[in-house]
């Protein structure tokens, strides 16, 4: 039995025929185009490697690339300078660079120069008295408990800088009683520097008696020592002050309590100004001395501190976390929309 089922298996494994494959023309044909069509992809591809096919390759490419826009974009502005000396006044206005600020978000609060509504609210602010002259400004400077180094030598810079200031230690005092305490010896500002692992990092300004409370936060610090100047050299001379582009009226408000720090009388004499620059909604302050040279040109001397300000919070009235009112705050996930959207 086991013979014959052996015969029948080799029987049928040589019964089995093997069919051929059998390709039609239509297959043949529909390879060829396959093939056209990779060469044809394969021709159209631009060769992304030079020479070698190494990284320096492409990276002198891009070099040689970028050199040739930098030449006719100097060729373009030669042109540009020929055709504005032949025509003269005739001339069209050059070109302005596109920028955040002059592409930036409409503001509705952004006033007219000459508003009557403005003009209403700030005579009726509460630095009116500071603008119309009626009281002189006198300024406290303190620090956090247990300064560090730092944020001494930083208070040191802005006493030189801002006139008719003290120098107040908090010796564990609340920034509540440090106001009462000011409020009491008839200042009219108070500047809270406060710091983070020893370096400054914050700034509560407080306008007297009615407020209002700014909170900056306070970053690039850079003191006289830092910049190597000499103290000696300031002199006691008022300076004077430059507030440039705070156009909303949130803008207006801080500028007048950044104002109000400083005599509303400066004296010229001393060629001195502290700057506030608002780009972007961040305050940048420098301050200067100028000298004239020949009556025509003038030299620039900066002689510190050097610092940069954000505007976190605006609050009514005095200092009070708990039960006051803010006019504005910044949120960040809610208000950071858009890199063209400005507050200040």
């Amino acid at each position: 039995m086991p013979r014959e089922m052996g015969k029948k298996m080799k029987e049928s494994k040589g019964s089995r025929s093997v069919q051929p494959l059998v390709h039609s023309v239509e297959d043949e044909d529909v390879k060829i185009e396959e093939e056209n069509e990779g060469e044809e992809k394969k021709k159209k591809l631009p060769k992304l490697i030079g020479v070698g096919g190494t990284k320096h390759s492409r990276i002198e490419r891009m070099k040689k690339l970028k050199l040739e826009k930098h030449k006719l974009k100097k060729e373009r502005q030669r042109t540009r300078r020929k055709e504005r000396e032949e025509l003269g006044d005739e001339a069209p206005p050059k070109l302005e660079p596109r920028t955040l600020e002059n592409t930036r978000e409409e503001d509705v609060t952004v006033p007219e120069p000459e508003d009557e509504e403005i003009q209403v609210e700030e005579a009726g602010d509460e630095m009116a008295t500071y603008f119309g002259k009626e009281k002189e400004p006198r300024v406290v400077i303190t620090t956090s408990e247990l300064p560090s180094s730092k944020t001494r030598a930083f208070a040191r810079d802005l006493m030189t800088v801002v006139p008719n200031c003290r120098f107040f230690f908090r010796k564990r005092a609340s920034v509540k009683g440090t106001i009462h305490r000011a409020m009491t010896n008839g200042y009219t500002d108070v500047l809270v520097i406060n710091e983070d692992r020893k370096i400054p990092n914050g700034l509560l300004l407080v306008h007297l008696p009615d407020g209002p409370t700014a909170h900056f936060r306070l970053s690039n610090v850079k003191t006289t020592a830092d910049l190597k100047r000499n103290r000696g050299t300031f002199g006691d001379h008022r300076p004077e002050v430059l507030l440039n582009r705070f156009t909303t009226r949130l803008g207006h408000r801080v500028a007048r309590m950044l104002a109000s720090l400083f005599h509303y009388d400066p004296e010229f004499k001393g060629r001195r100004v502290a700057t506030f620059h608002n780009q972007r909604d961040y305050i940048f302050f420098r301050h200067h001395r100028y000298e004239f040279k020949n009556g025509k040109k003038t030299a620039l001397y900066e002689l510190g501190p050097r610092f940069t300000l954000k505007l976190r919070s605006l609050q009514k009235g005095t200092f009070n976390t708990q039960g006051g009112e803010y006019e504005w705050i910044h949120k960040r996930g809610e208000m950071d929309t858009s890199r063209r959207r400005f507050f200040l």
